[in-house]
């Protein structure tokens, strides 16, 4: 499978380096352009291109950049991109350590749907509630007692059964969570947000989640601060 990787951050990395351990043709690319993912091409062999060649690179496209500079991509990023291509988010909203105020999501809409919004184009989100490092080293092969689930949620069943039978390729098993508008229970504070549960354990924290955002992740009149200094 051809998969473009807008970003080459934490899960951006970690992405590129296990599709290209599983024989998927990876296209990279960030925000500084080709030239500076040298190294992560020579790693993994991916392909190291520009965002907009990352957009049209095949049968699936992962955005894993901060939310804030979601709205800074280039105009109709995906114009040209087939319908039938999965568009996966992997987005949560720091508004204290990192994104400050986005009006929309503190309304009341969820994070993916404010990127749905940004790019034009039905998204599924996934891999968001997982560590960086666990993504790459925890996946284990089907059947494993406590292998770790990853929740999905999207309304275009067949975009999400593409990202679903990568989630399984990667060793986790993936859980539905429903549409779109059911994606803030995996979204940060929710019970399964940084955890490592099995398939039973995410449907459990999924079904005990809160809609209503905690305090400690709204924003403040001083947003953005830091990861160390929250503002």
């Amino acid at each position: 499978m051809k998969i473009g990787i807008i970003g080459a951050g934490n899960i951006g990395g970690a992405l590129t380096r296990r599709f290209s351990t599983l024989g998927h043709k990876v296209f990279v690319a960030n925000s500084r352009g080709p030239e500076t993912l040298a190294d992560l091409a020579a790693e993994t062999g991916a392909t190291p291109v520009t965002v907009e060649q990352a957009a049209q690179a095949g049968d699936v496209v992962i955005v894993t950049i901060p939310l804030k500079n979601v709205a800074s991509l280039p105009a109709g990023l995906f114009a040209k991109t087939p319908k039938n291509v999965a568009i996966v988010d992997t987005g949560n909203y720091y508004p204290r350590q990192r994104d400050g105020r986005i009006k929309e999501i503190e309304d009341g809409l969820t994070e993916s749907q404010w990127v749905e919004k940004q790019l034009g184009r039905p998204v599924v989100k996934a891999f968001n509630n997982i560590y960086a490092e666990h993504l790459y080293e925890l996946g284990r092969p089907p059947g494993t007692p406590g292998r770790i689930a990853l929740p999905v949620a999207g309304n275009d069943p067949a975009a999400k059964a593409v990202v679903l039978r990568l989630i399984d390729e990667l060793g986790f098993d993936g859980v539905d969570v429903g549409g779109l508008d059911e994606s803030w229970r995996q979204q940060p504070h929710t019970p399964v947000y940084a955890t490592d549960f099995d398939a039973n354990g995410v449907r459990r924290a999924l079904a005990k989640a809160s809609k209503e955002r905690k305090p400690e992740w709204r924003a403040t009149p001083r947003s953005p601060g830091t990861y160390e200094a929250p503002a």
